[in-house]
């Protein structure tokens, strides 16, 4: 089994399960609820304690990454069933209703879903909204979403209403028609807006960055990089870790964490 030569950016997470128990034929599409970039996604899934990952990631700027090999299930559903025939792909997006994604995403979304489909010998993509029709894989539904296992809004309204349109353009790819291009000026790191995090922030992202400065502090023995318990949320203690982690690499003491900041806590 082969995994995608479009990713352009891989770590394994520790959480999977090794082999599968049925062939792959579904395709399960979530979104992020933050527009983080492929490596942040990566630390979100390192920790085994968050007990949680996906075989591919999207970033806000369309490049891929791979957390499970497509030979292993992910952790990603709240249904290892579905997880055990899906190749789950996690979309960044915005934090808010109803969790939009960019362009470059979409679109590295549909060029993704067209190759796993061209692999694994799936000649249609059917989606159905009927939920029935999902979970039961009936009248050829071979997609499926979080919220069909969990009392989650994934994949938000945004990607749920397209996902007729996905199938649409994926089809017309396996039919032989043209992959969509990569956005031709992806965002600069140094340039990410939506990389910018500061106090009062929440989500995946900032969860990233506690787990990354506390991986820091134990590996370099800094205890000015410690935030304390990895929440989510954006408060004084992560402030003033960013600030210790800043004057460590010479960078501003800002305690935003802006691109550069990001480059030196994920090299």
């Amino acid at each position: 089994m082969s995994n995608s030569s479009l990713v352009n950016y891989t770590r394994i997470s520790p959480n999977r399960t090794a082999g599968r128990t049925h062939a792959i034929d579904t395709i399960t599409i979530h979104c992020v609820v933050g527009q983080t970039s492929v490596e942040t996604l990566g630390a979100v899934f390192a920790p085994t304690s968050r007990q949680a990952s996906s075989n591919y990631g999207i970033g806000y700027d369309g490049r891929i990454g791979m957390y499970v090999e497509e030979k292993d299930r992910s952790w990603c559903s709240s249904s290892s069933a579905n997880d055990n025939r899906a190749v789950t792909i996690e979309v960044a997006s915005d934090t808010y209703h109803p969790y939009a994604v960019r362009a470059a995403a979409y679109e590295a979304t549909i060029r993704l879903v067209a190759d796993i489909c061209q692999r694994n010998g799936i000649k249609r993509l059917k989606w159905s909204t009927n939920k029935n029709d999902r979970v039961n894989h009936l009248n050829g539904c071979n997609m499926t979403v979080h919220r069909d296992y969990a009392n989650k809004a994934c994949p938000g309204d945004y990607l749920y209403e397209r996902m007729g349109d996905i199938a649409k353009k994926v089809n017309a790819i396996l039919d032989g028609g043209s992959t969509p291009e990569p956005d031709p000026t992806p965002v600069e790191w140094d340039k990410a807006d939506v990389m910018v995090l500061s106090n009062g922030a929440e989500g995946n992202s900032v969860l990233a960055l506690q787990w990354l400065l506390n991986h820091w502090c134990a590996k370099l023995g800094k205890s000015a990089f410690y935030c304390g318990t990895a929440d989510g949320i954006f408060g004084a203690k992560t402030e003033a870790a960013v600030r210790g982690f800043q004057c460590e690499y010479g960078l501003p003491q800002t305690g935003v964490v802006d691109g550069k900041t990001w480059a030196y806590l994920l090299c």
